[in-house]
């Protein structure tokens, strides 16, 4: 049985922070490297800036006693003050006429990423930092389909790098899952969500989920539904977009003011889940990945590369990993009951889904 370091440090490559409405310099988003390390219990390696030390005789005494001050939890303890310290002042608050959210500086000159529905209908726009400064800001661009939206400060007076030393909510929790999909409502489902069980509360919108390196791998956007809690929020279980999903759009909107491509891949077809396991072909577009490749409605997707496909839901989960223009076999079982795997190239998901 592994001794209380080296526990602690297998934990501390999955552990995350999650930051909203906080404002002490250089965070900066992950690479979708770097995303993939953090998320799937790898991130030891990235980790060497905030290193956790290895177990040893002198670093950890005996489970005796008070175990708070003992050498290897007392300074993972620091590493994760030093985390929140470091990332706090990229996040700042976003207030509407409708409510309040998050949100991550993007840039020194003023842009700010934050989640669509956070600015969704606002006619007012402010930024507030946490040295108490309040700027006015305007909407550069959204979209709704990834739940993102970028912002411009009207008068750039941001203290880049200055750290403020304060923070109005930080949370901790681990990375329970990657390549998530899970429906927003207002026909908007977003894919590729890291879930973790970092608690997400009203004004966590947008804000920033940071790996134990304090690097921010995703920006956090919503909570599960409880159903057996009326759809109430889930306790543990929330879902973050991606780092890299966040920098590809976000750069999109400060350039164009809009989105020009997903960057997602894509099949062209509609899916349902399949009782006997996988997920039905519903529906094919006409010209599209799959129509090209042969593929039929009422055929069943039962694995997608070497991703086995559960459901509907497994078919998102499977794309996750895949690019447009990536060929991939896929395999269906047809309605009498064969097998067939067919070579598909995966196109880009259109910004109207």
């Amino acid at each position: 049985m592994p001794k209380l370091g080296s526990r602690l440090l297998l934990l501390s490559t999955s552990l995350v922070l999650l930051l909203a409405a906080c404002s002490a310099p250089g965070i900066r988003f992950a690479t979708s490297t770097e995303t993939a390390q953090a998320t799937t219990g790898k991130a030891a390696a990235s980790a060497a800036a905030v290193p956790v030390p290895a177990p040893t005789a002198a670093t950890v005494p005996p489970i005796t006693g008070n175990i708070a001050g003992s050498g290897a939890l007392s300074q993972f303890q620091d590493t994760l003050r030093q985390i929140a310290a470091a990332a706090a002042s990229e996040v700042v608050q976003i207030n509407t006429d409708s409510g309040i959210g998050s949100g991550i500086v993007l840039d020194g000159a003023g842009d700010i990423v934050t989640n669509a529905h956070v600015v969704a209908g606002a006619s007012s726009l402010s930024v507030k930092t946490n040295d108490g400064h309040t700027f006015a800001a305007s909407l550069v661009g959204s979209f709704a389909q990834n739940d993102l939206a970028v912002l411009k400060l009207g008068d750039v007076v941001l203290a880049i790098g200055s750290p403020f030393g304060l923070g109005d909510t930080v949370t901790e929790g681990i990375v329970s899952a990657t390549g998530r999909t899970q429906s927003e409502g207002n026909g908007v489902t977003l894919t590729d969500l890291i879930q973790t069980s970092a608690p997400i509360n009203p004004g966590n919108s947008g804000g920033a989920l940071v790996d134990i390196a304090g690097e921010v791998i995703g920006i956090p956007t919503l909570s599960a539904p409880d159903a057996q809690q009326r759809g109430q929020p889930a306790a543990g279980i929330g879902f973050a977009i991606s780092s890299n999903q966040v920098v590809s759009i976000s750069q999109q909107l400060v350039a164009n003011g809009s989105v020009t491509h997903t960057g997602r891949a894509y099949l062209g077809i509609q899916t349902r889940d399949n009782a006997a396991g996988g997920a039905d072909v519903v529906s094919v577009v006409s010209g599209g990945p799959s129509d090209q490749a042969g593929v039929k409605a009422g055929w069943v997707i039962t694995a997608i590369g070497s991703h086995s496909v559960a459901d509907s839901n497994g078919v998102s989960q499977a794309l996750s990993a895949y690019k447009p223009g990536d060929k991939v076999s896929i395999t269906y079982r047809l309605p009498d009951g064969s097998t067939r795997s067919v070579t598909v190239t995966l196109g880009e998901r259109p910004l109207t889904p």
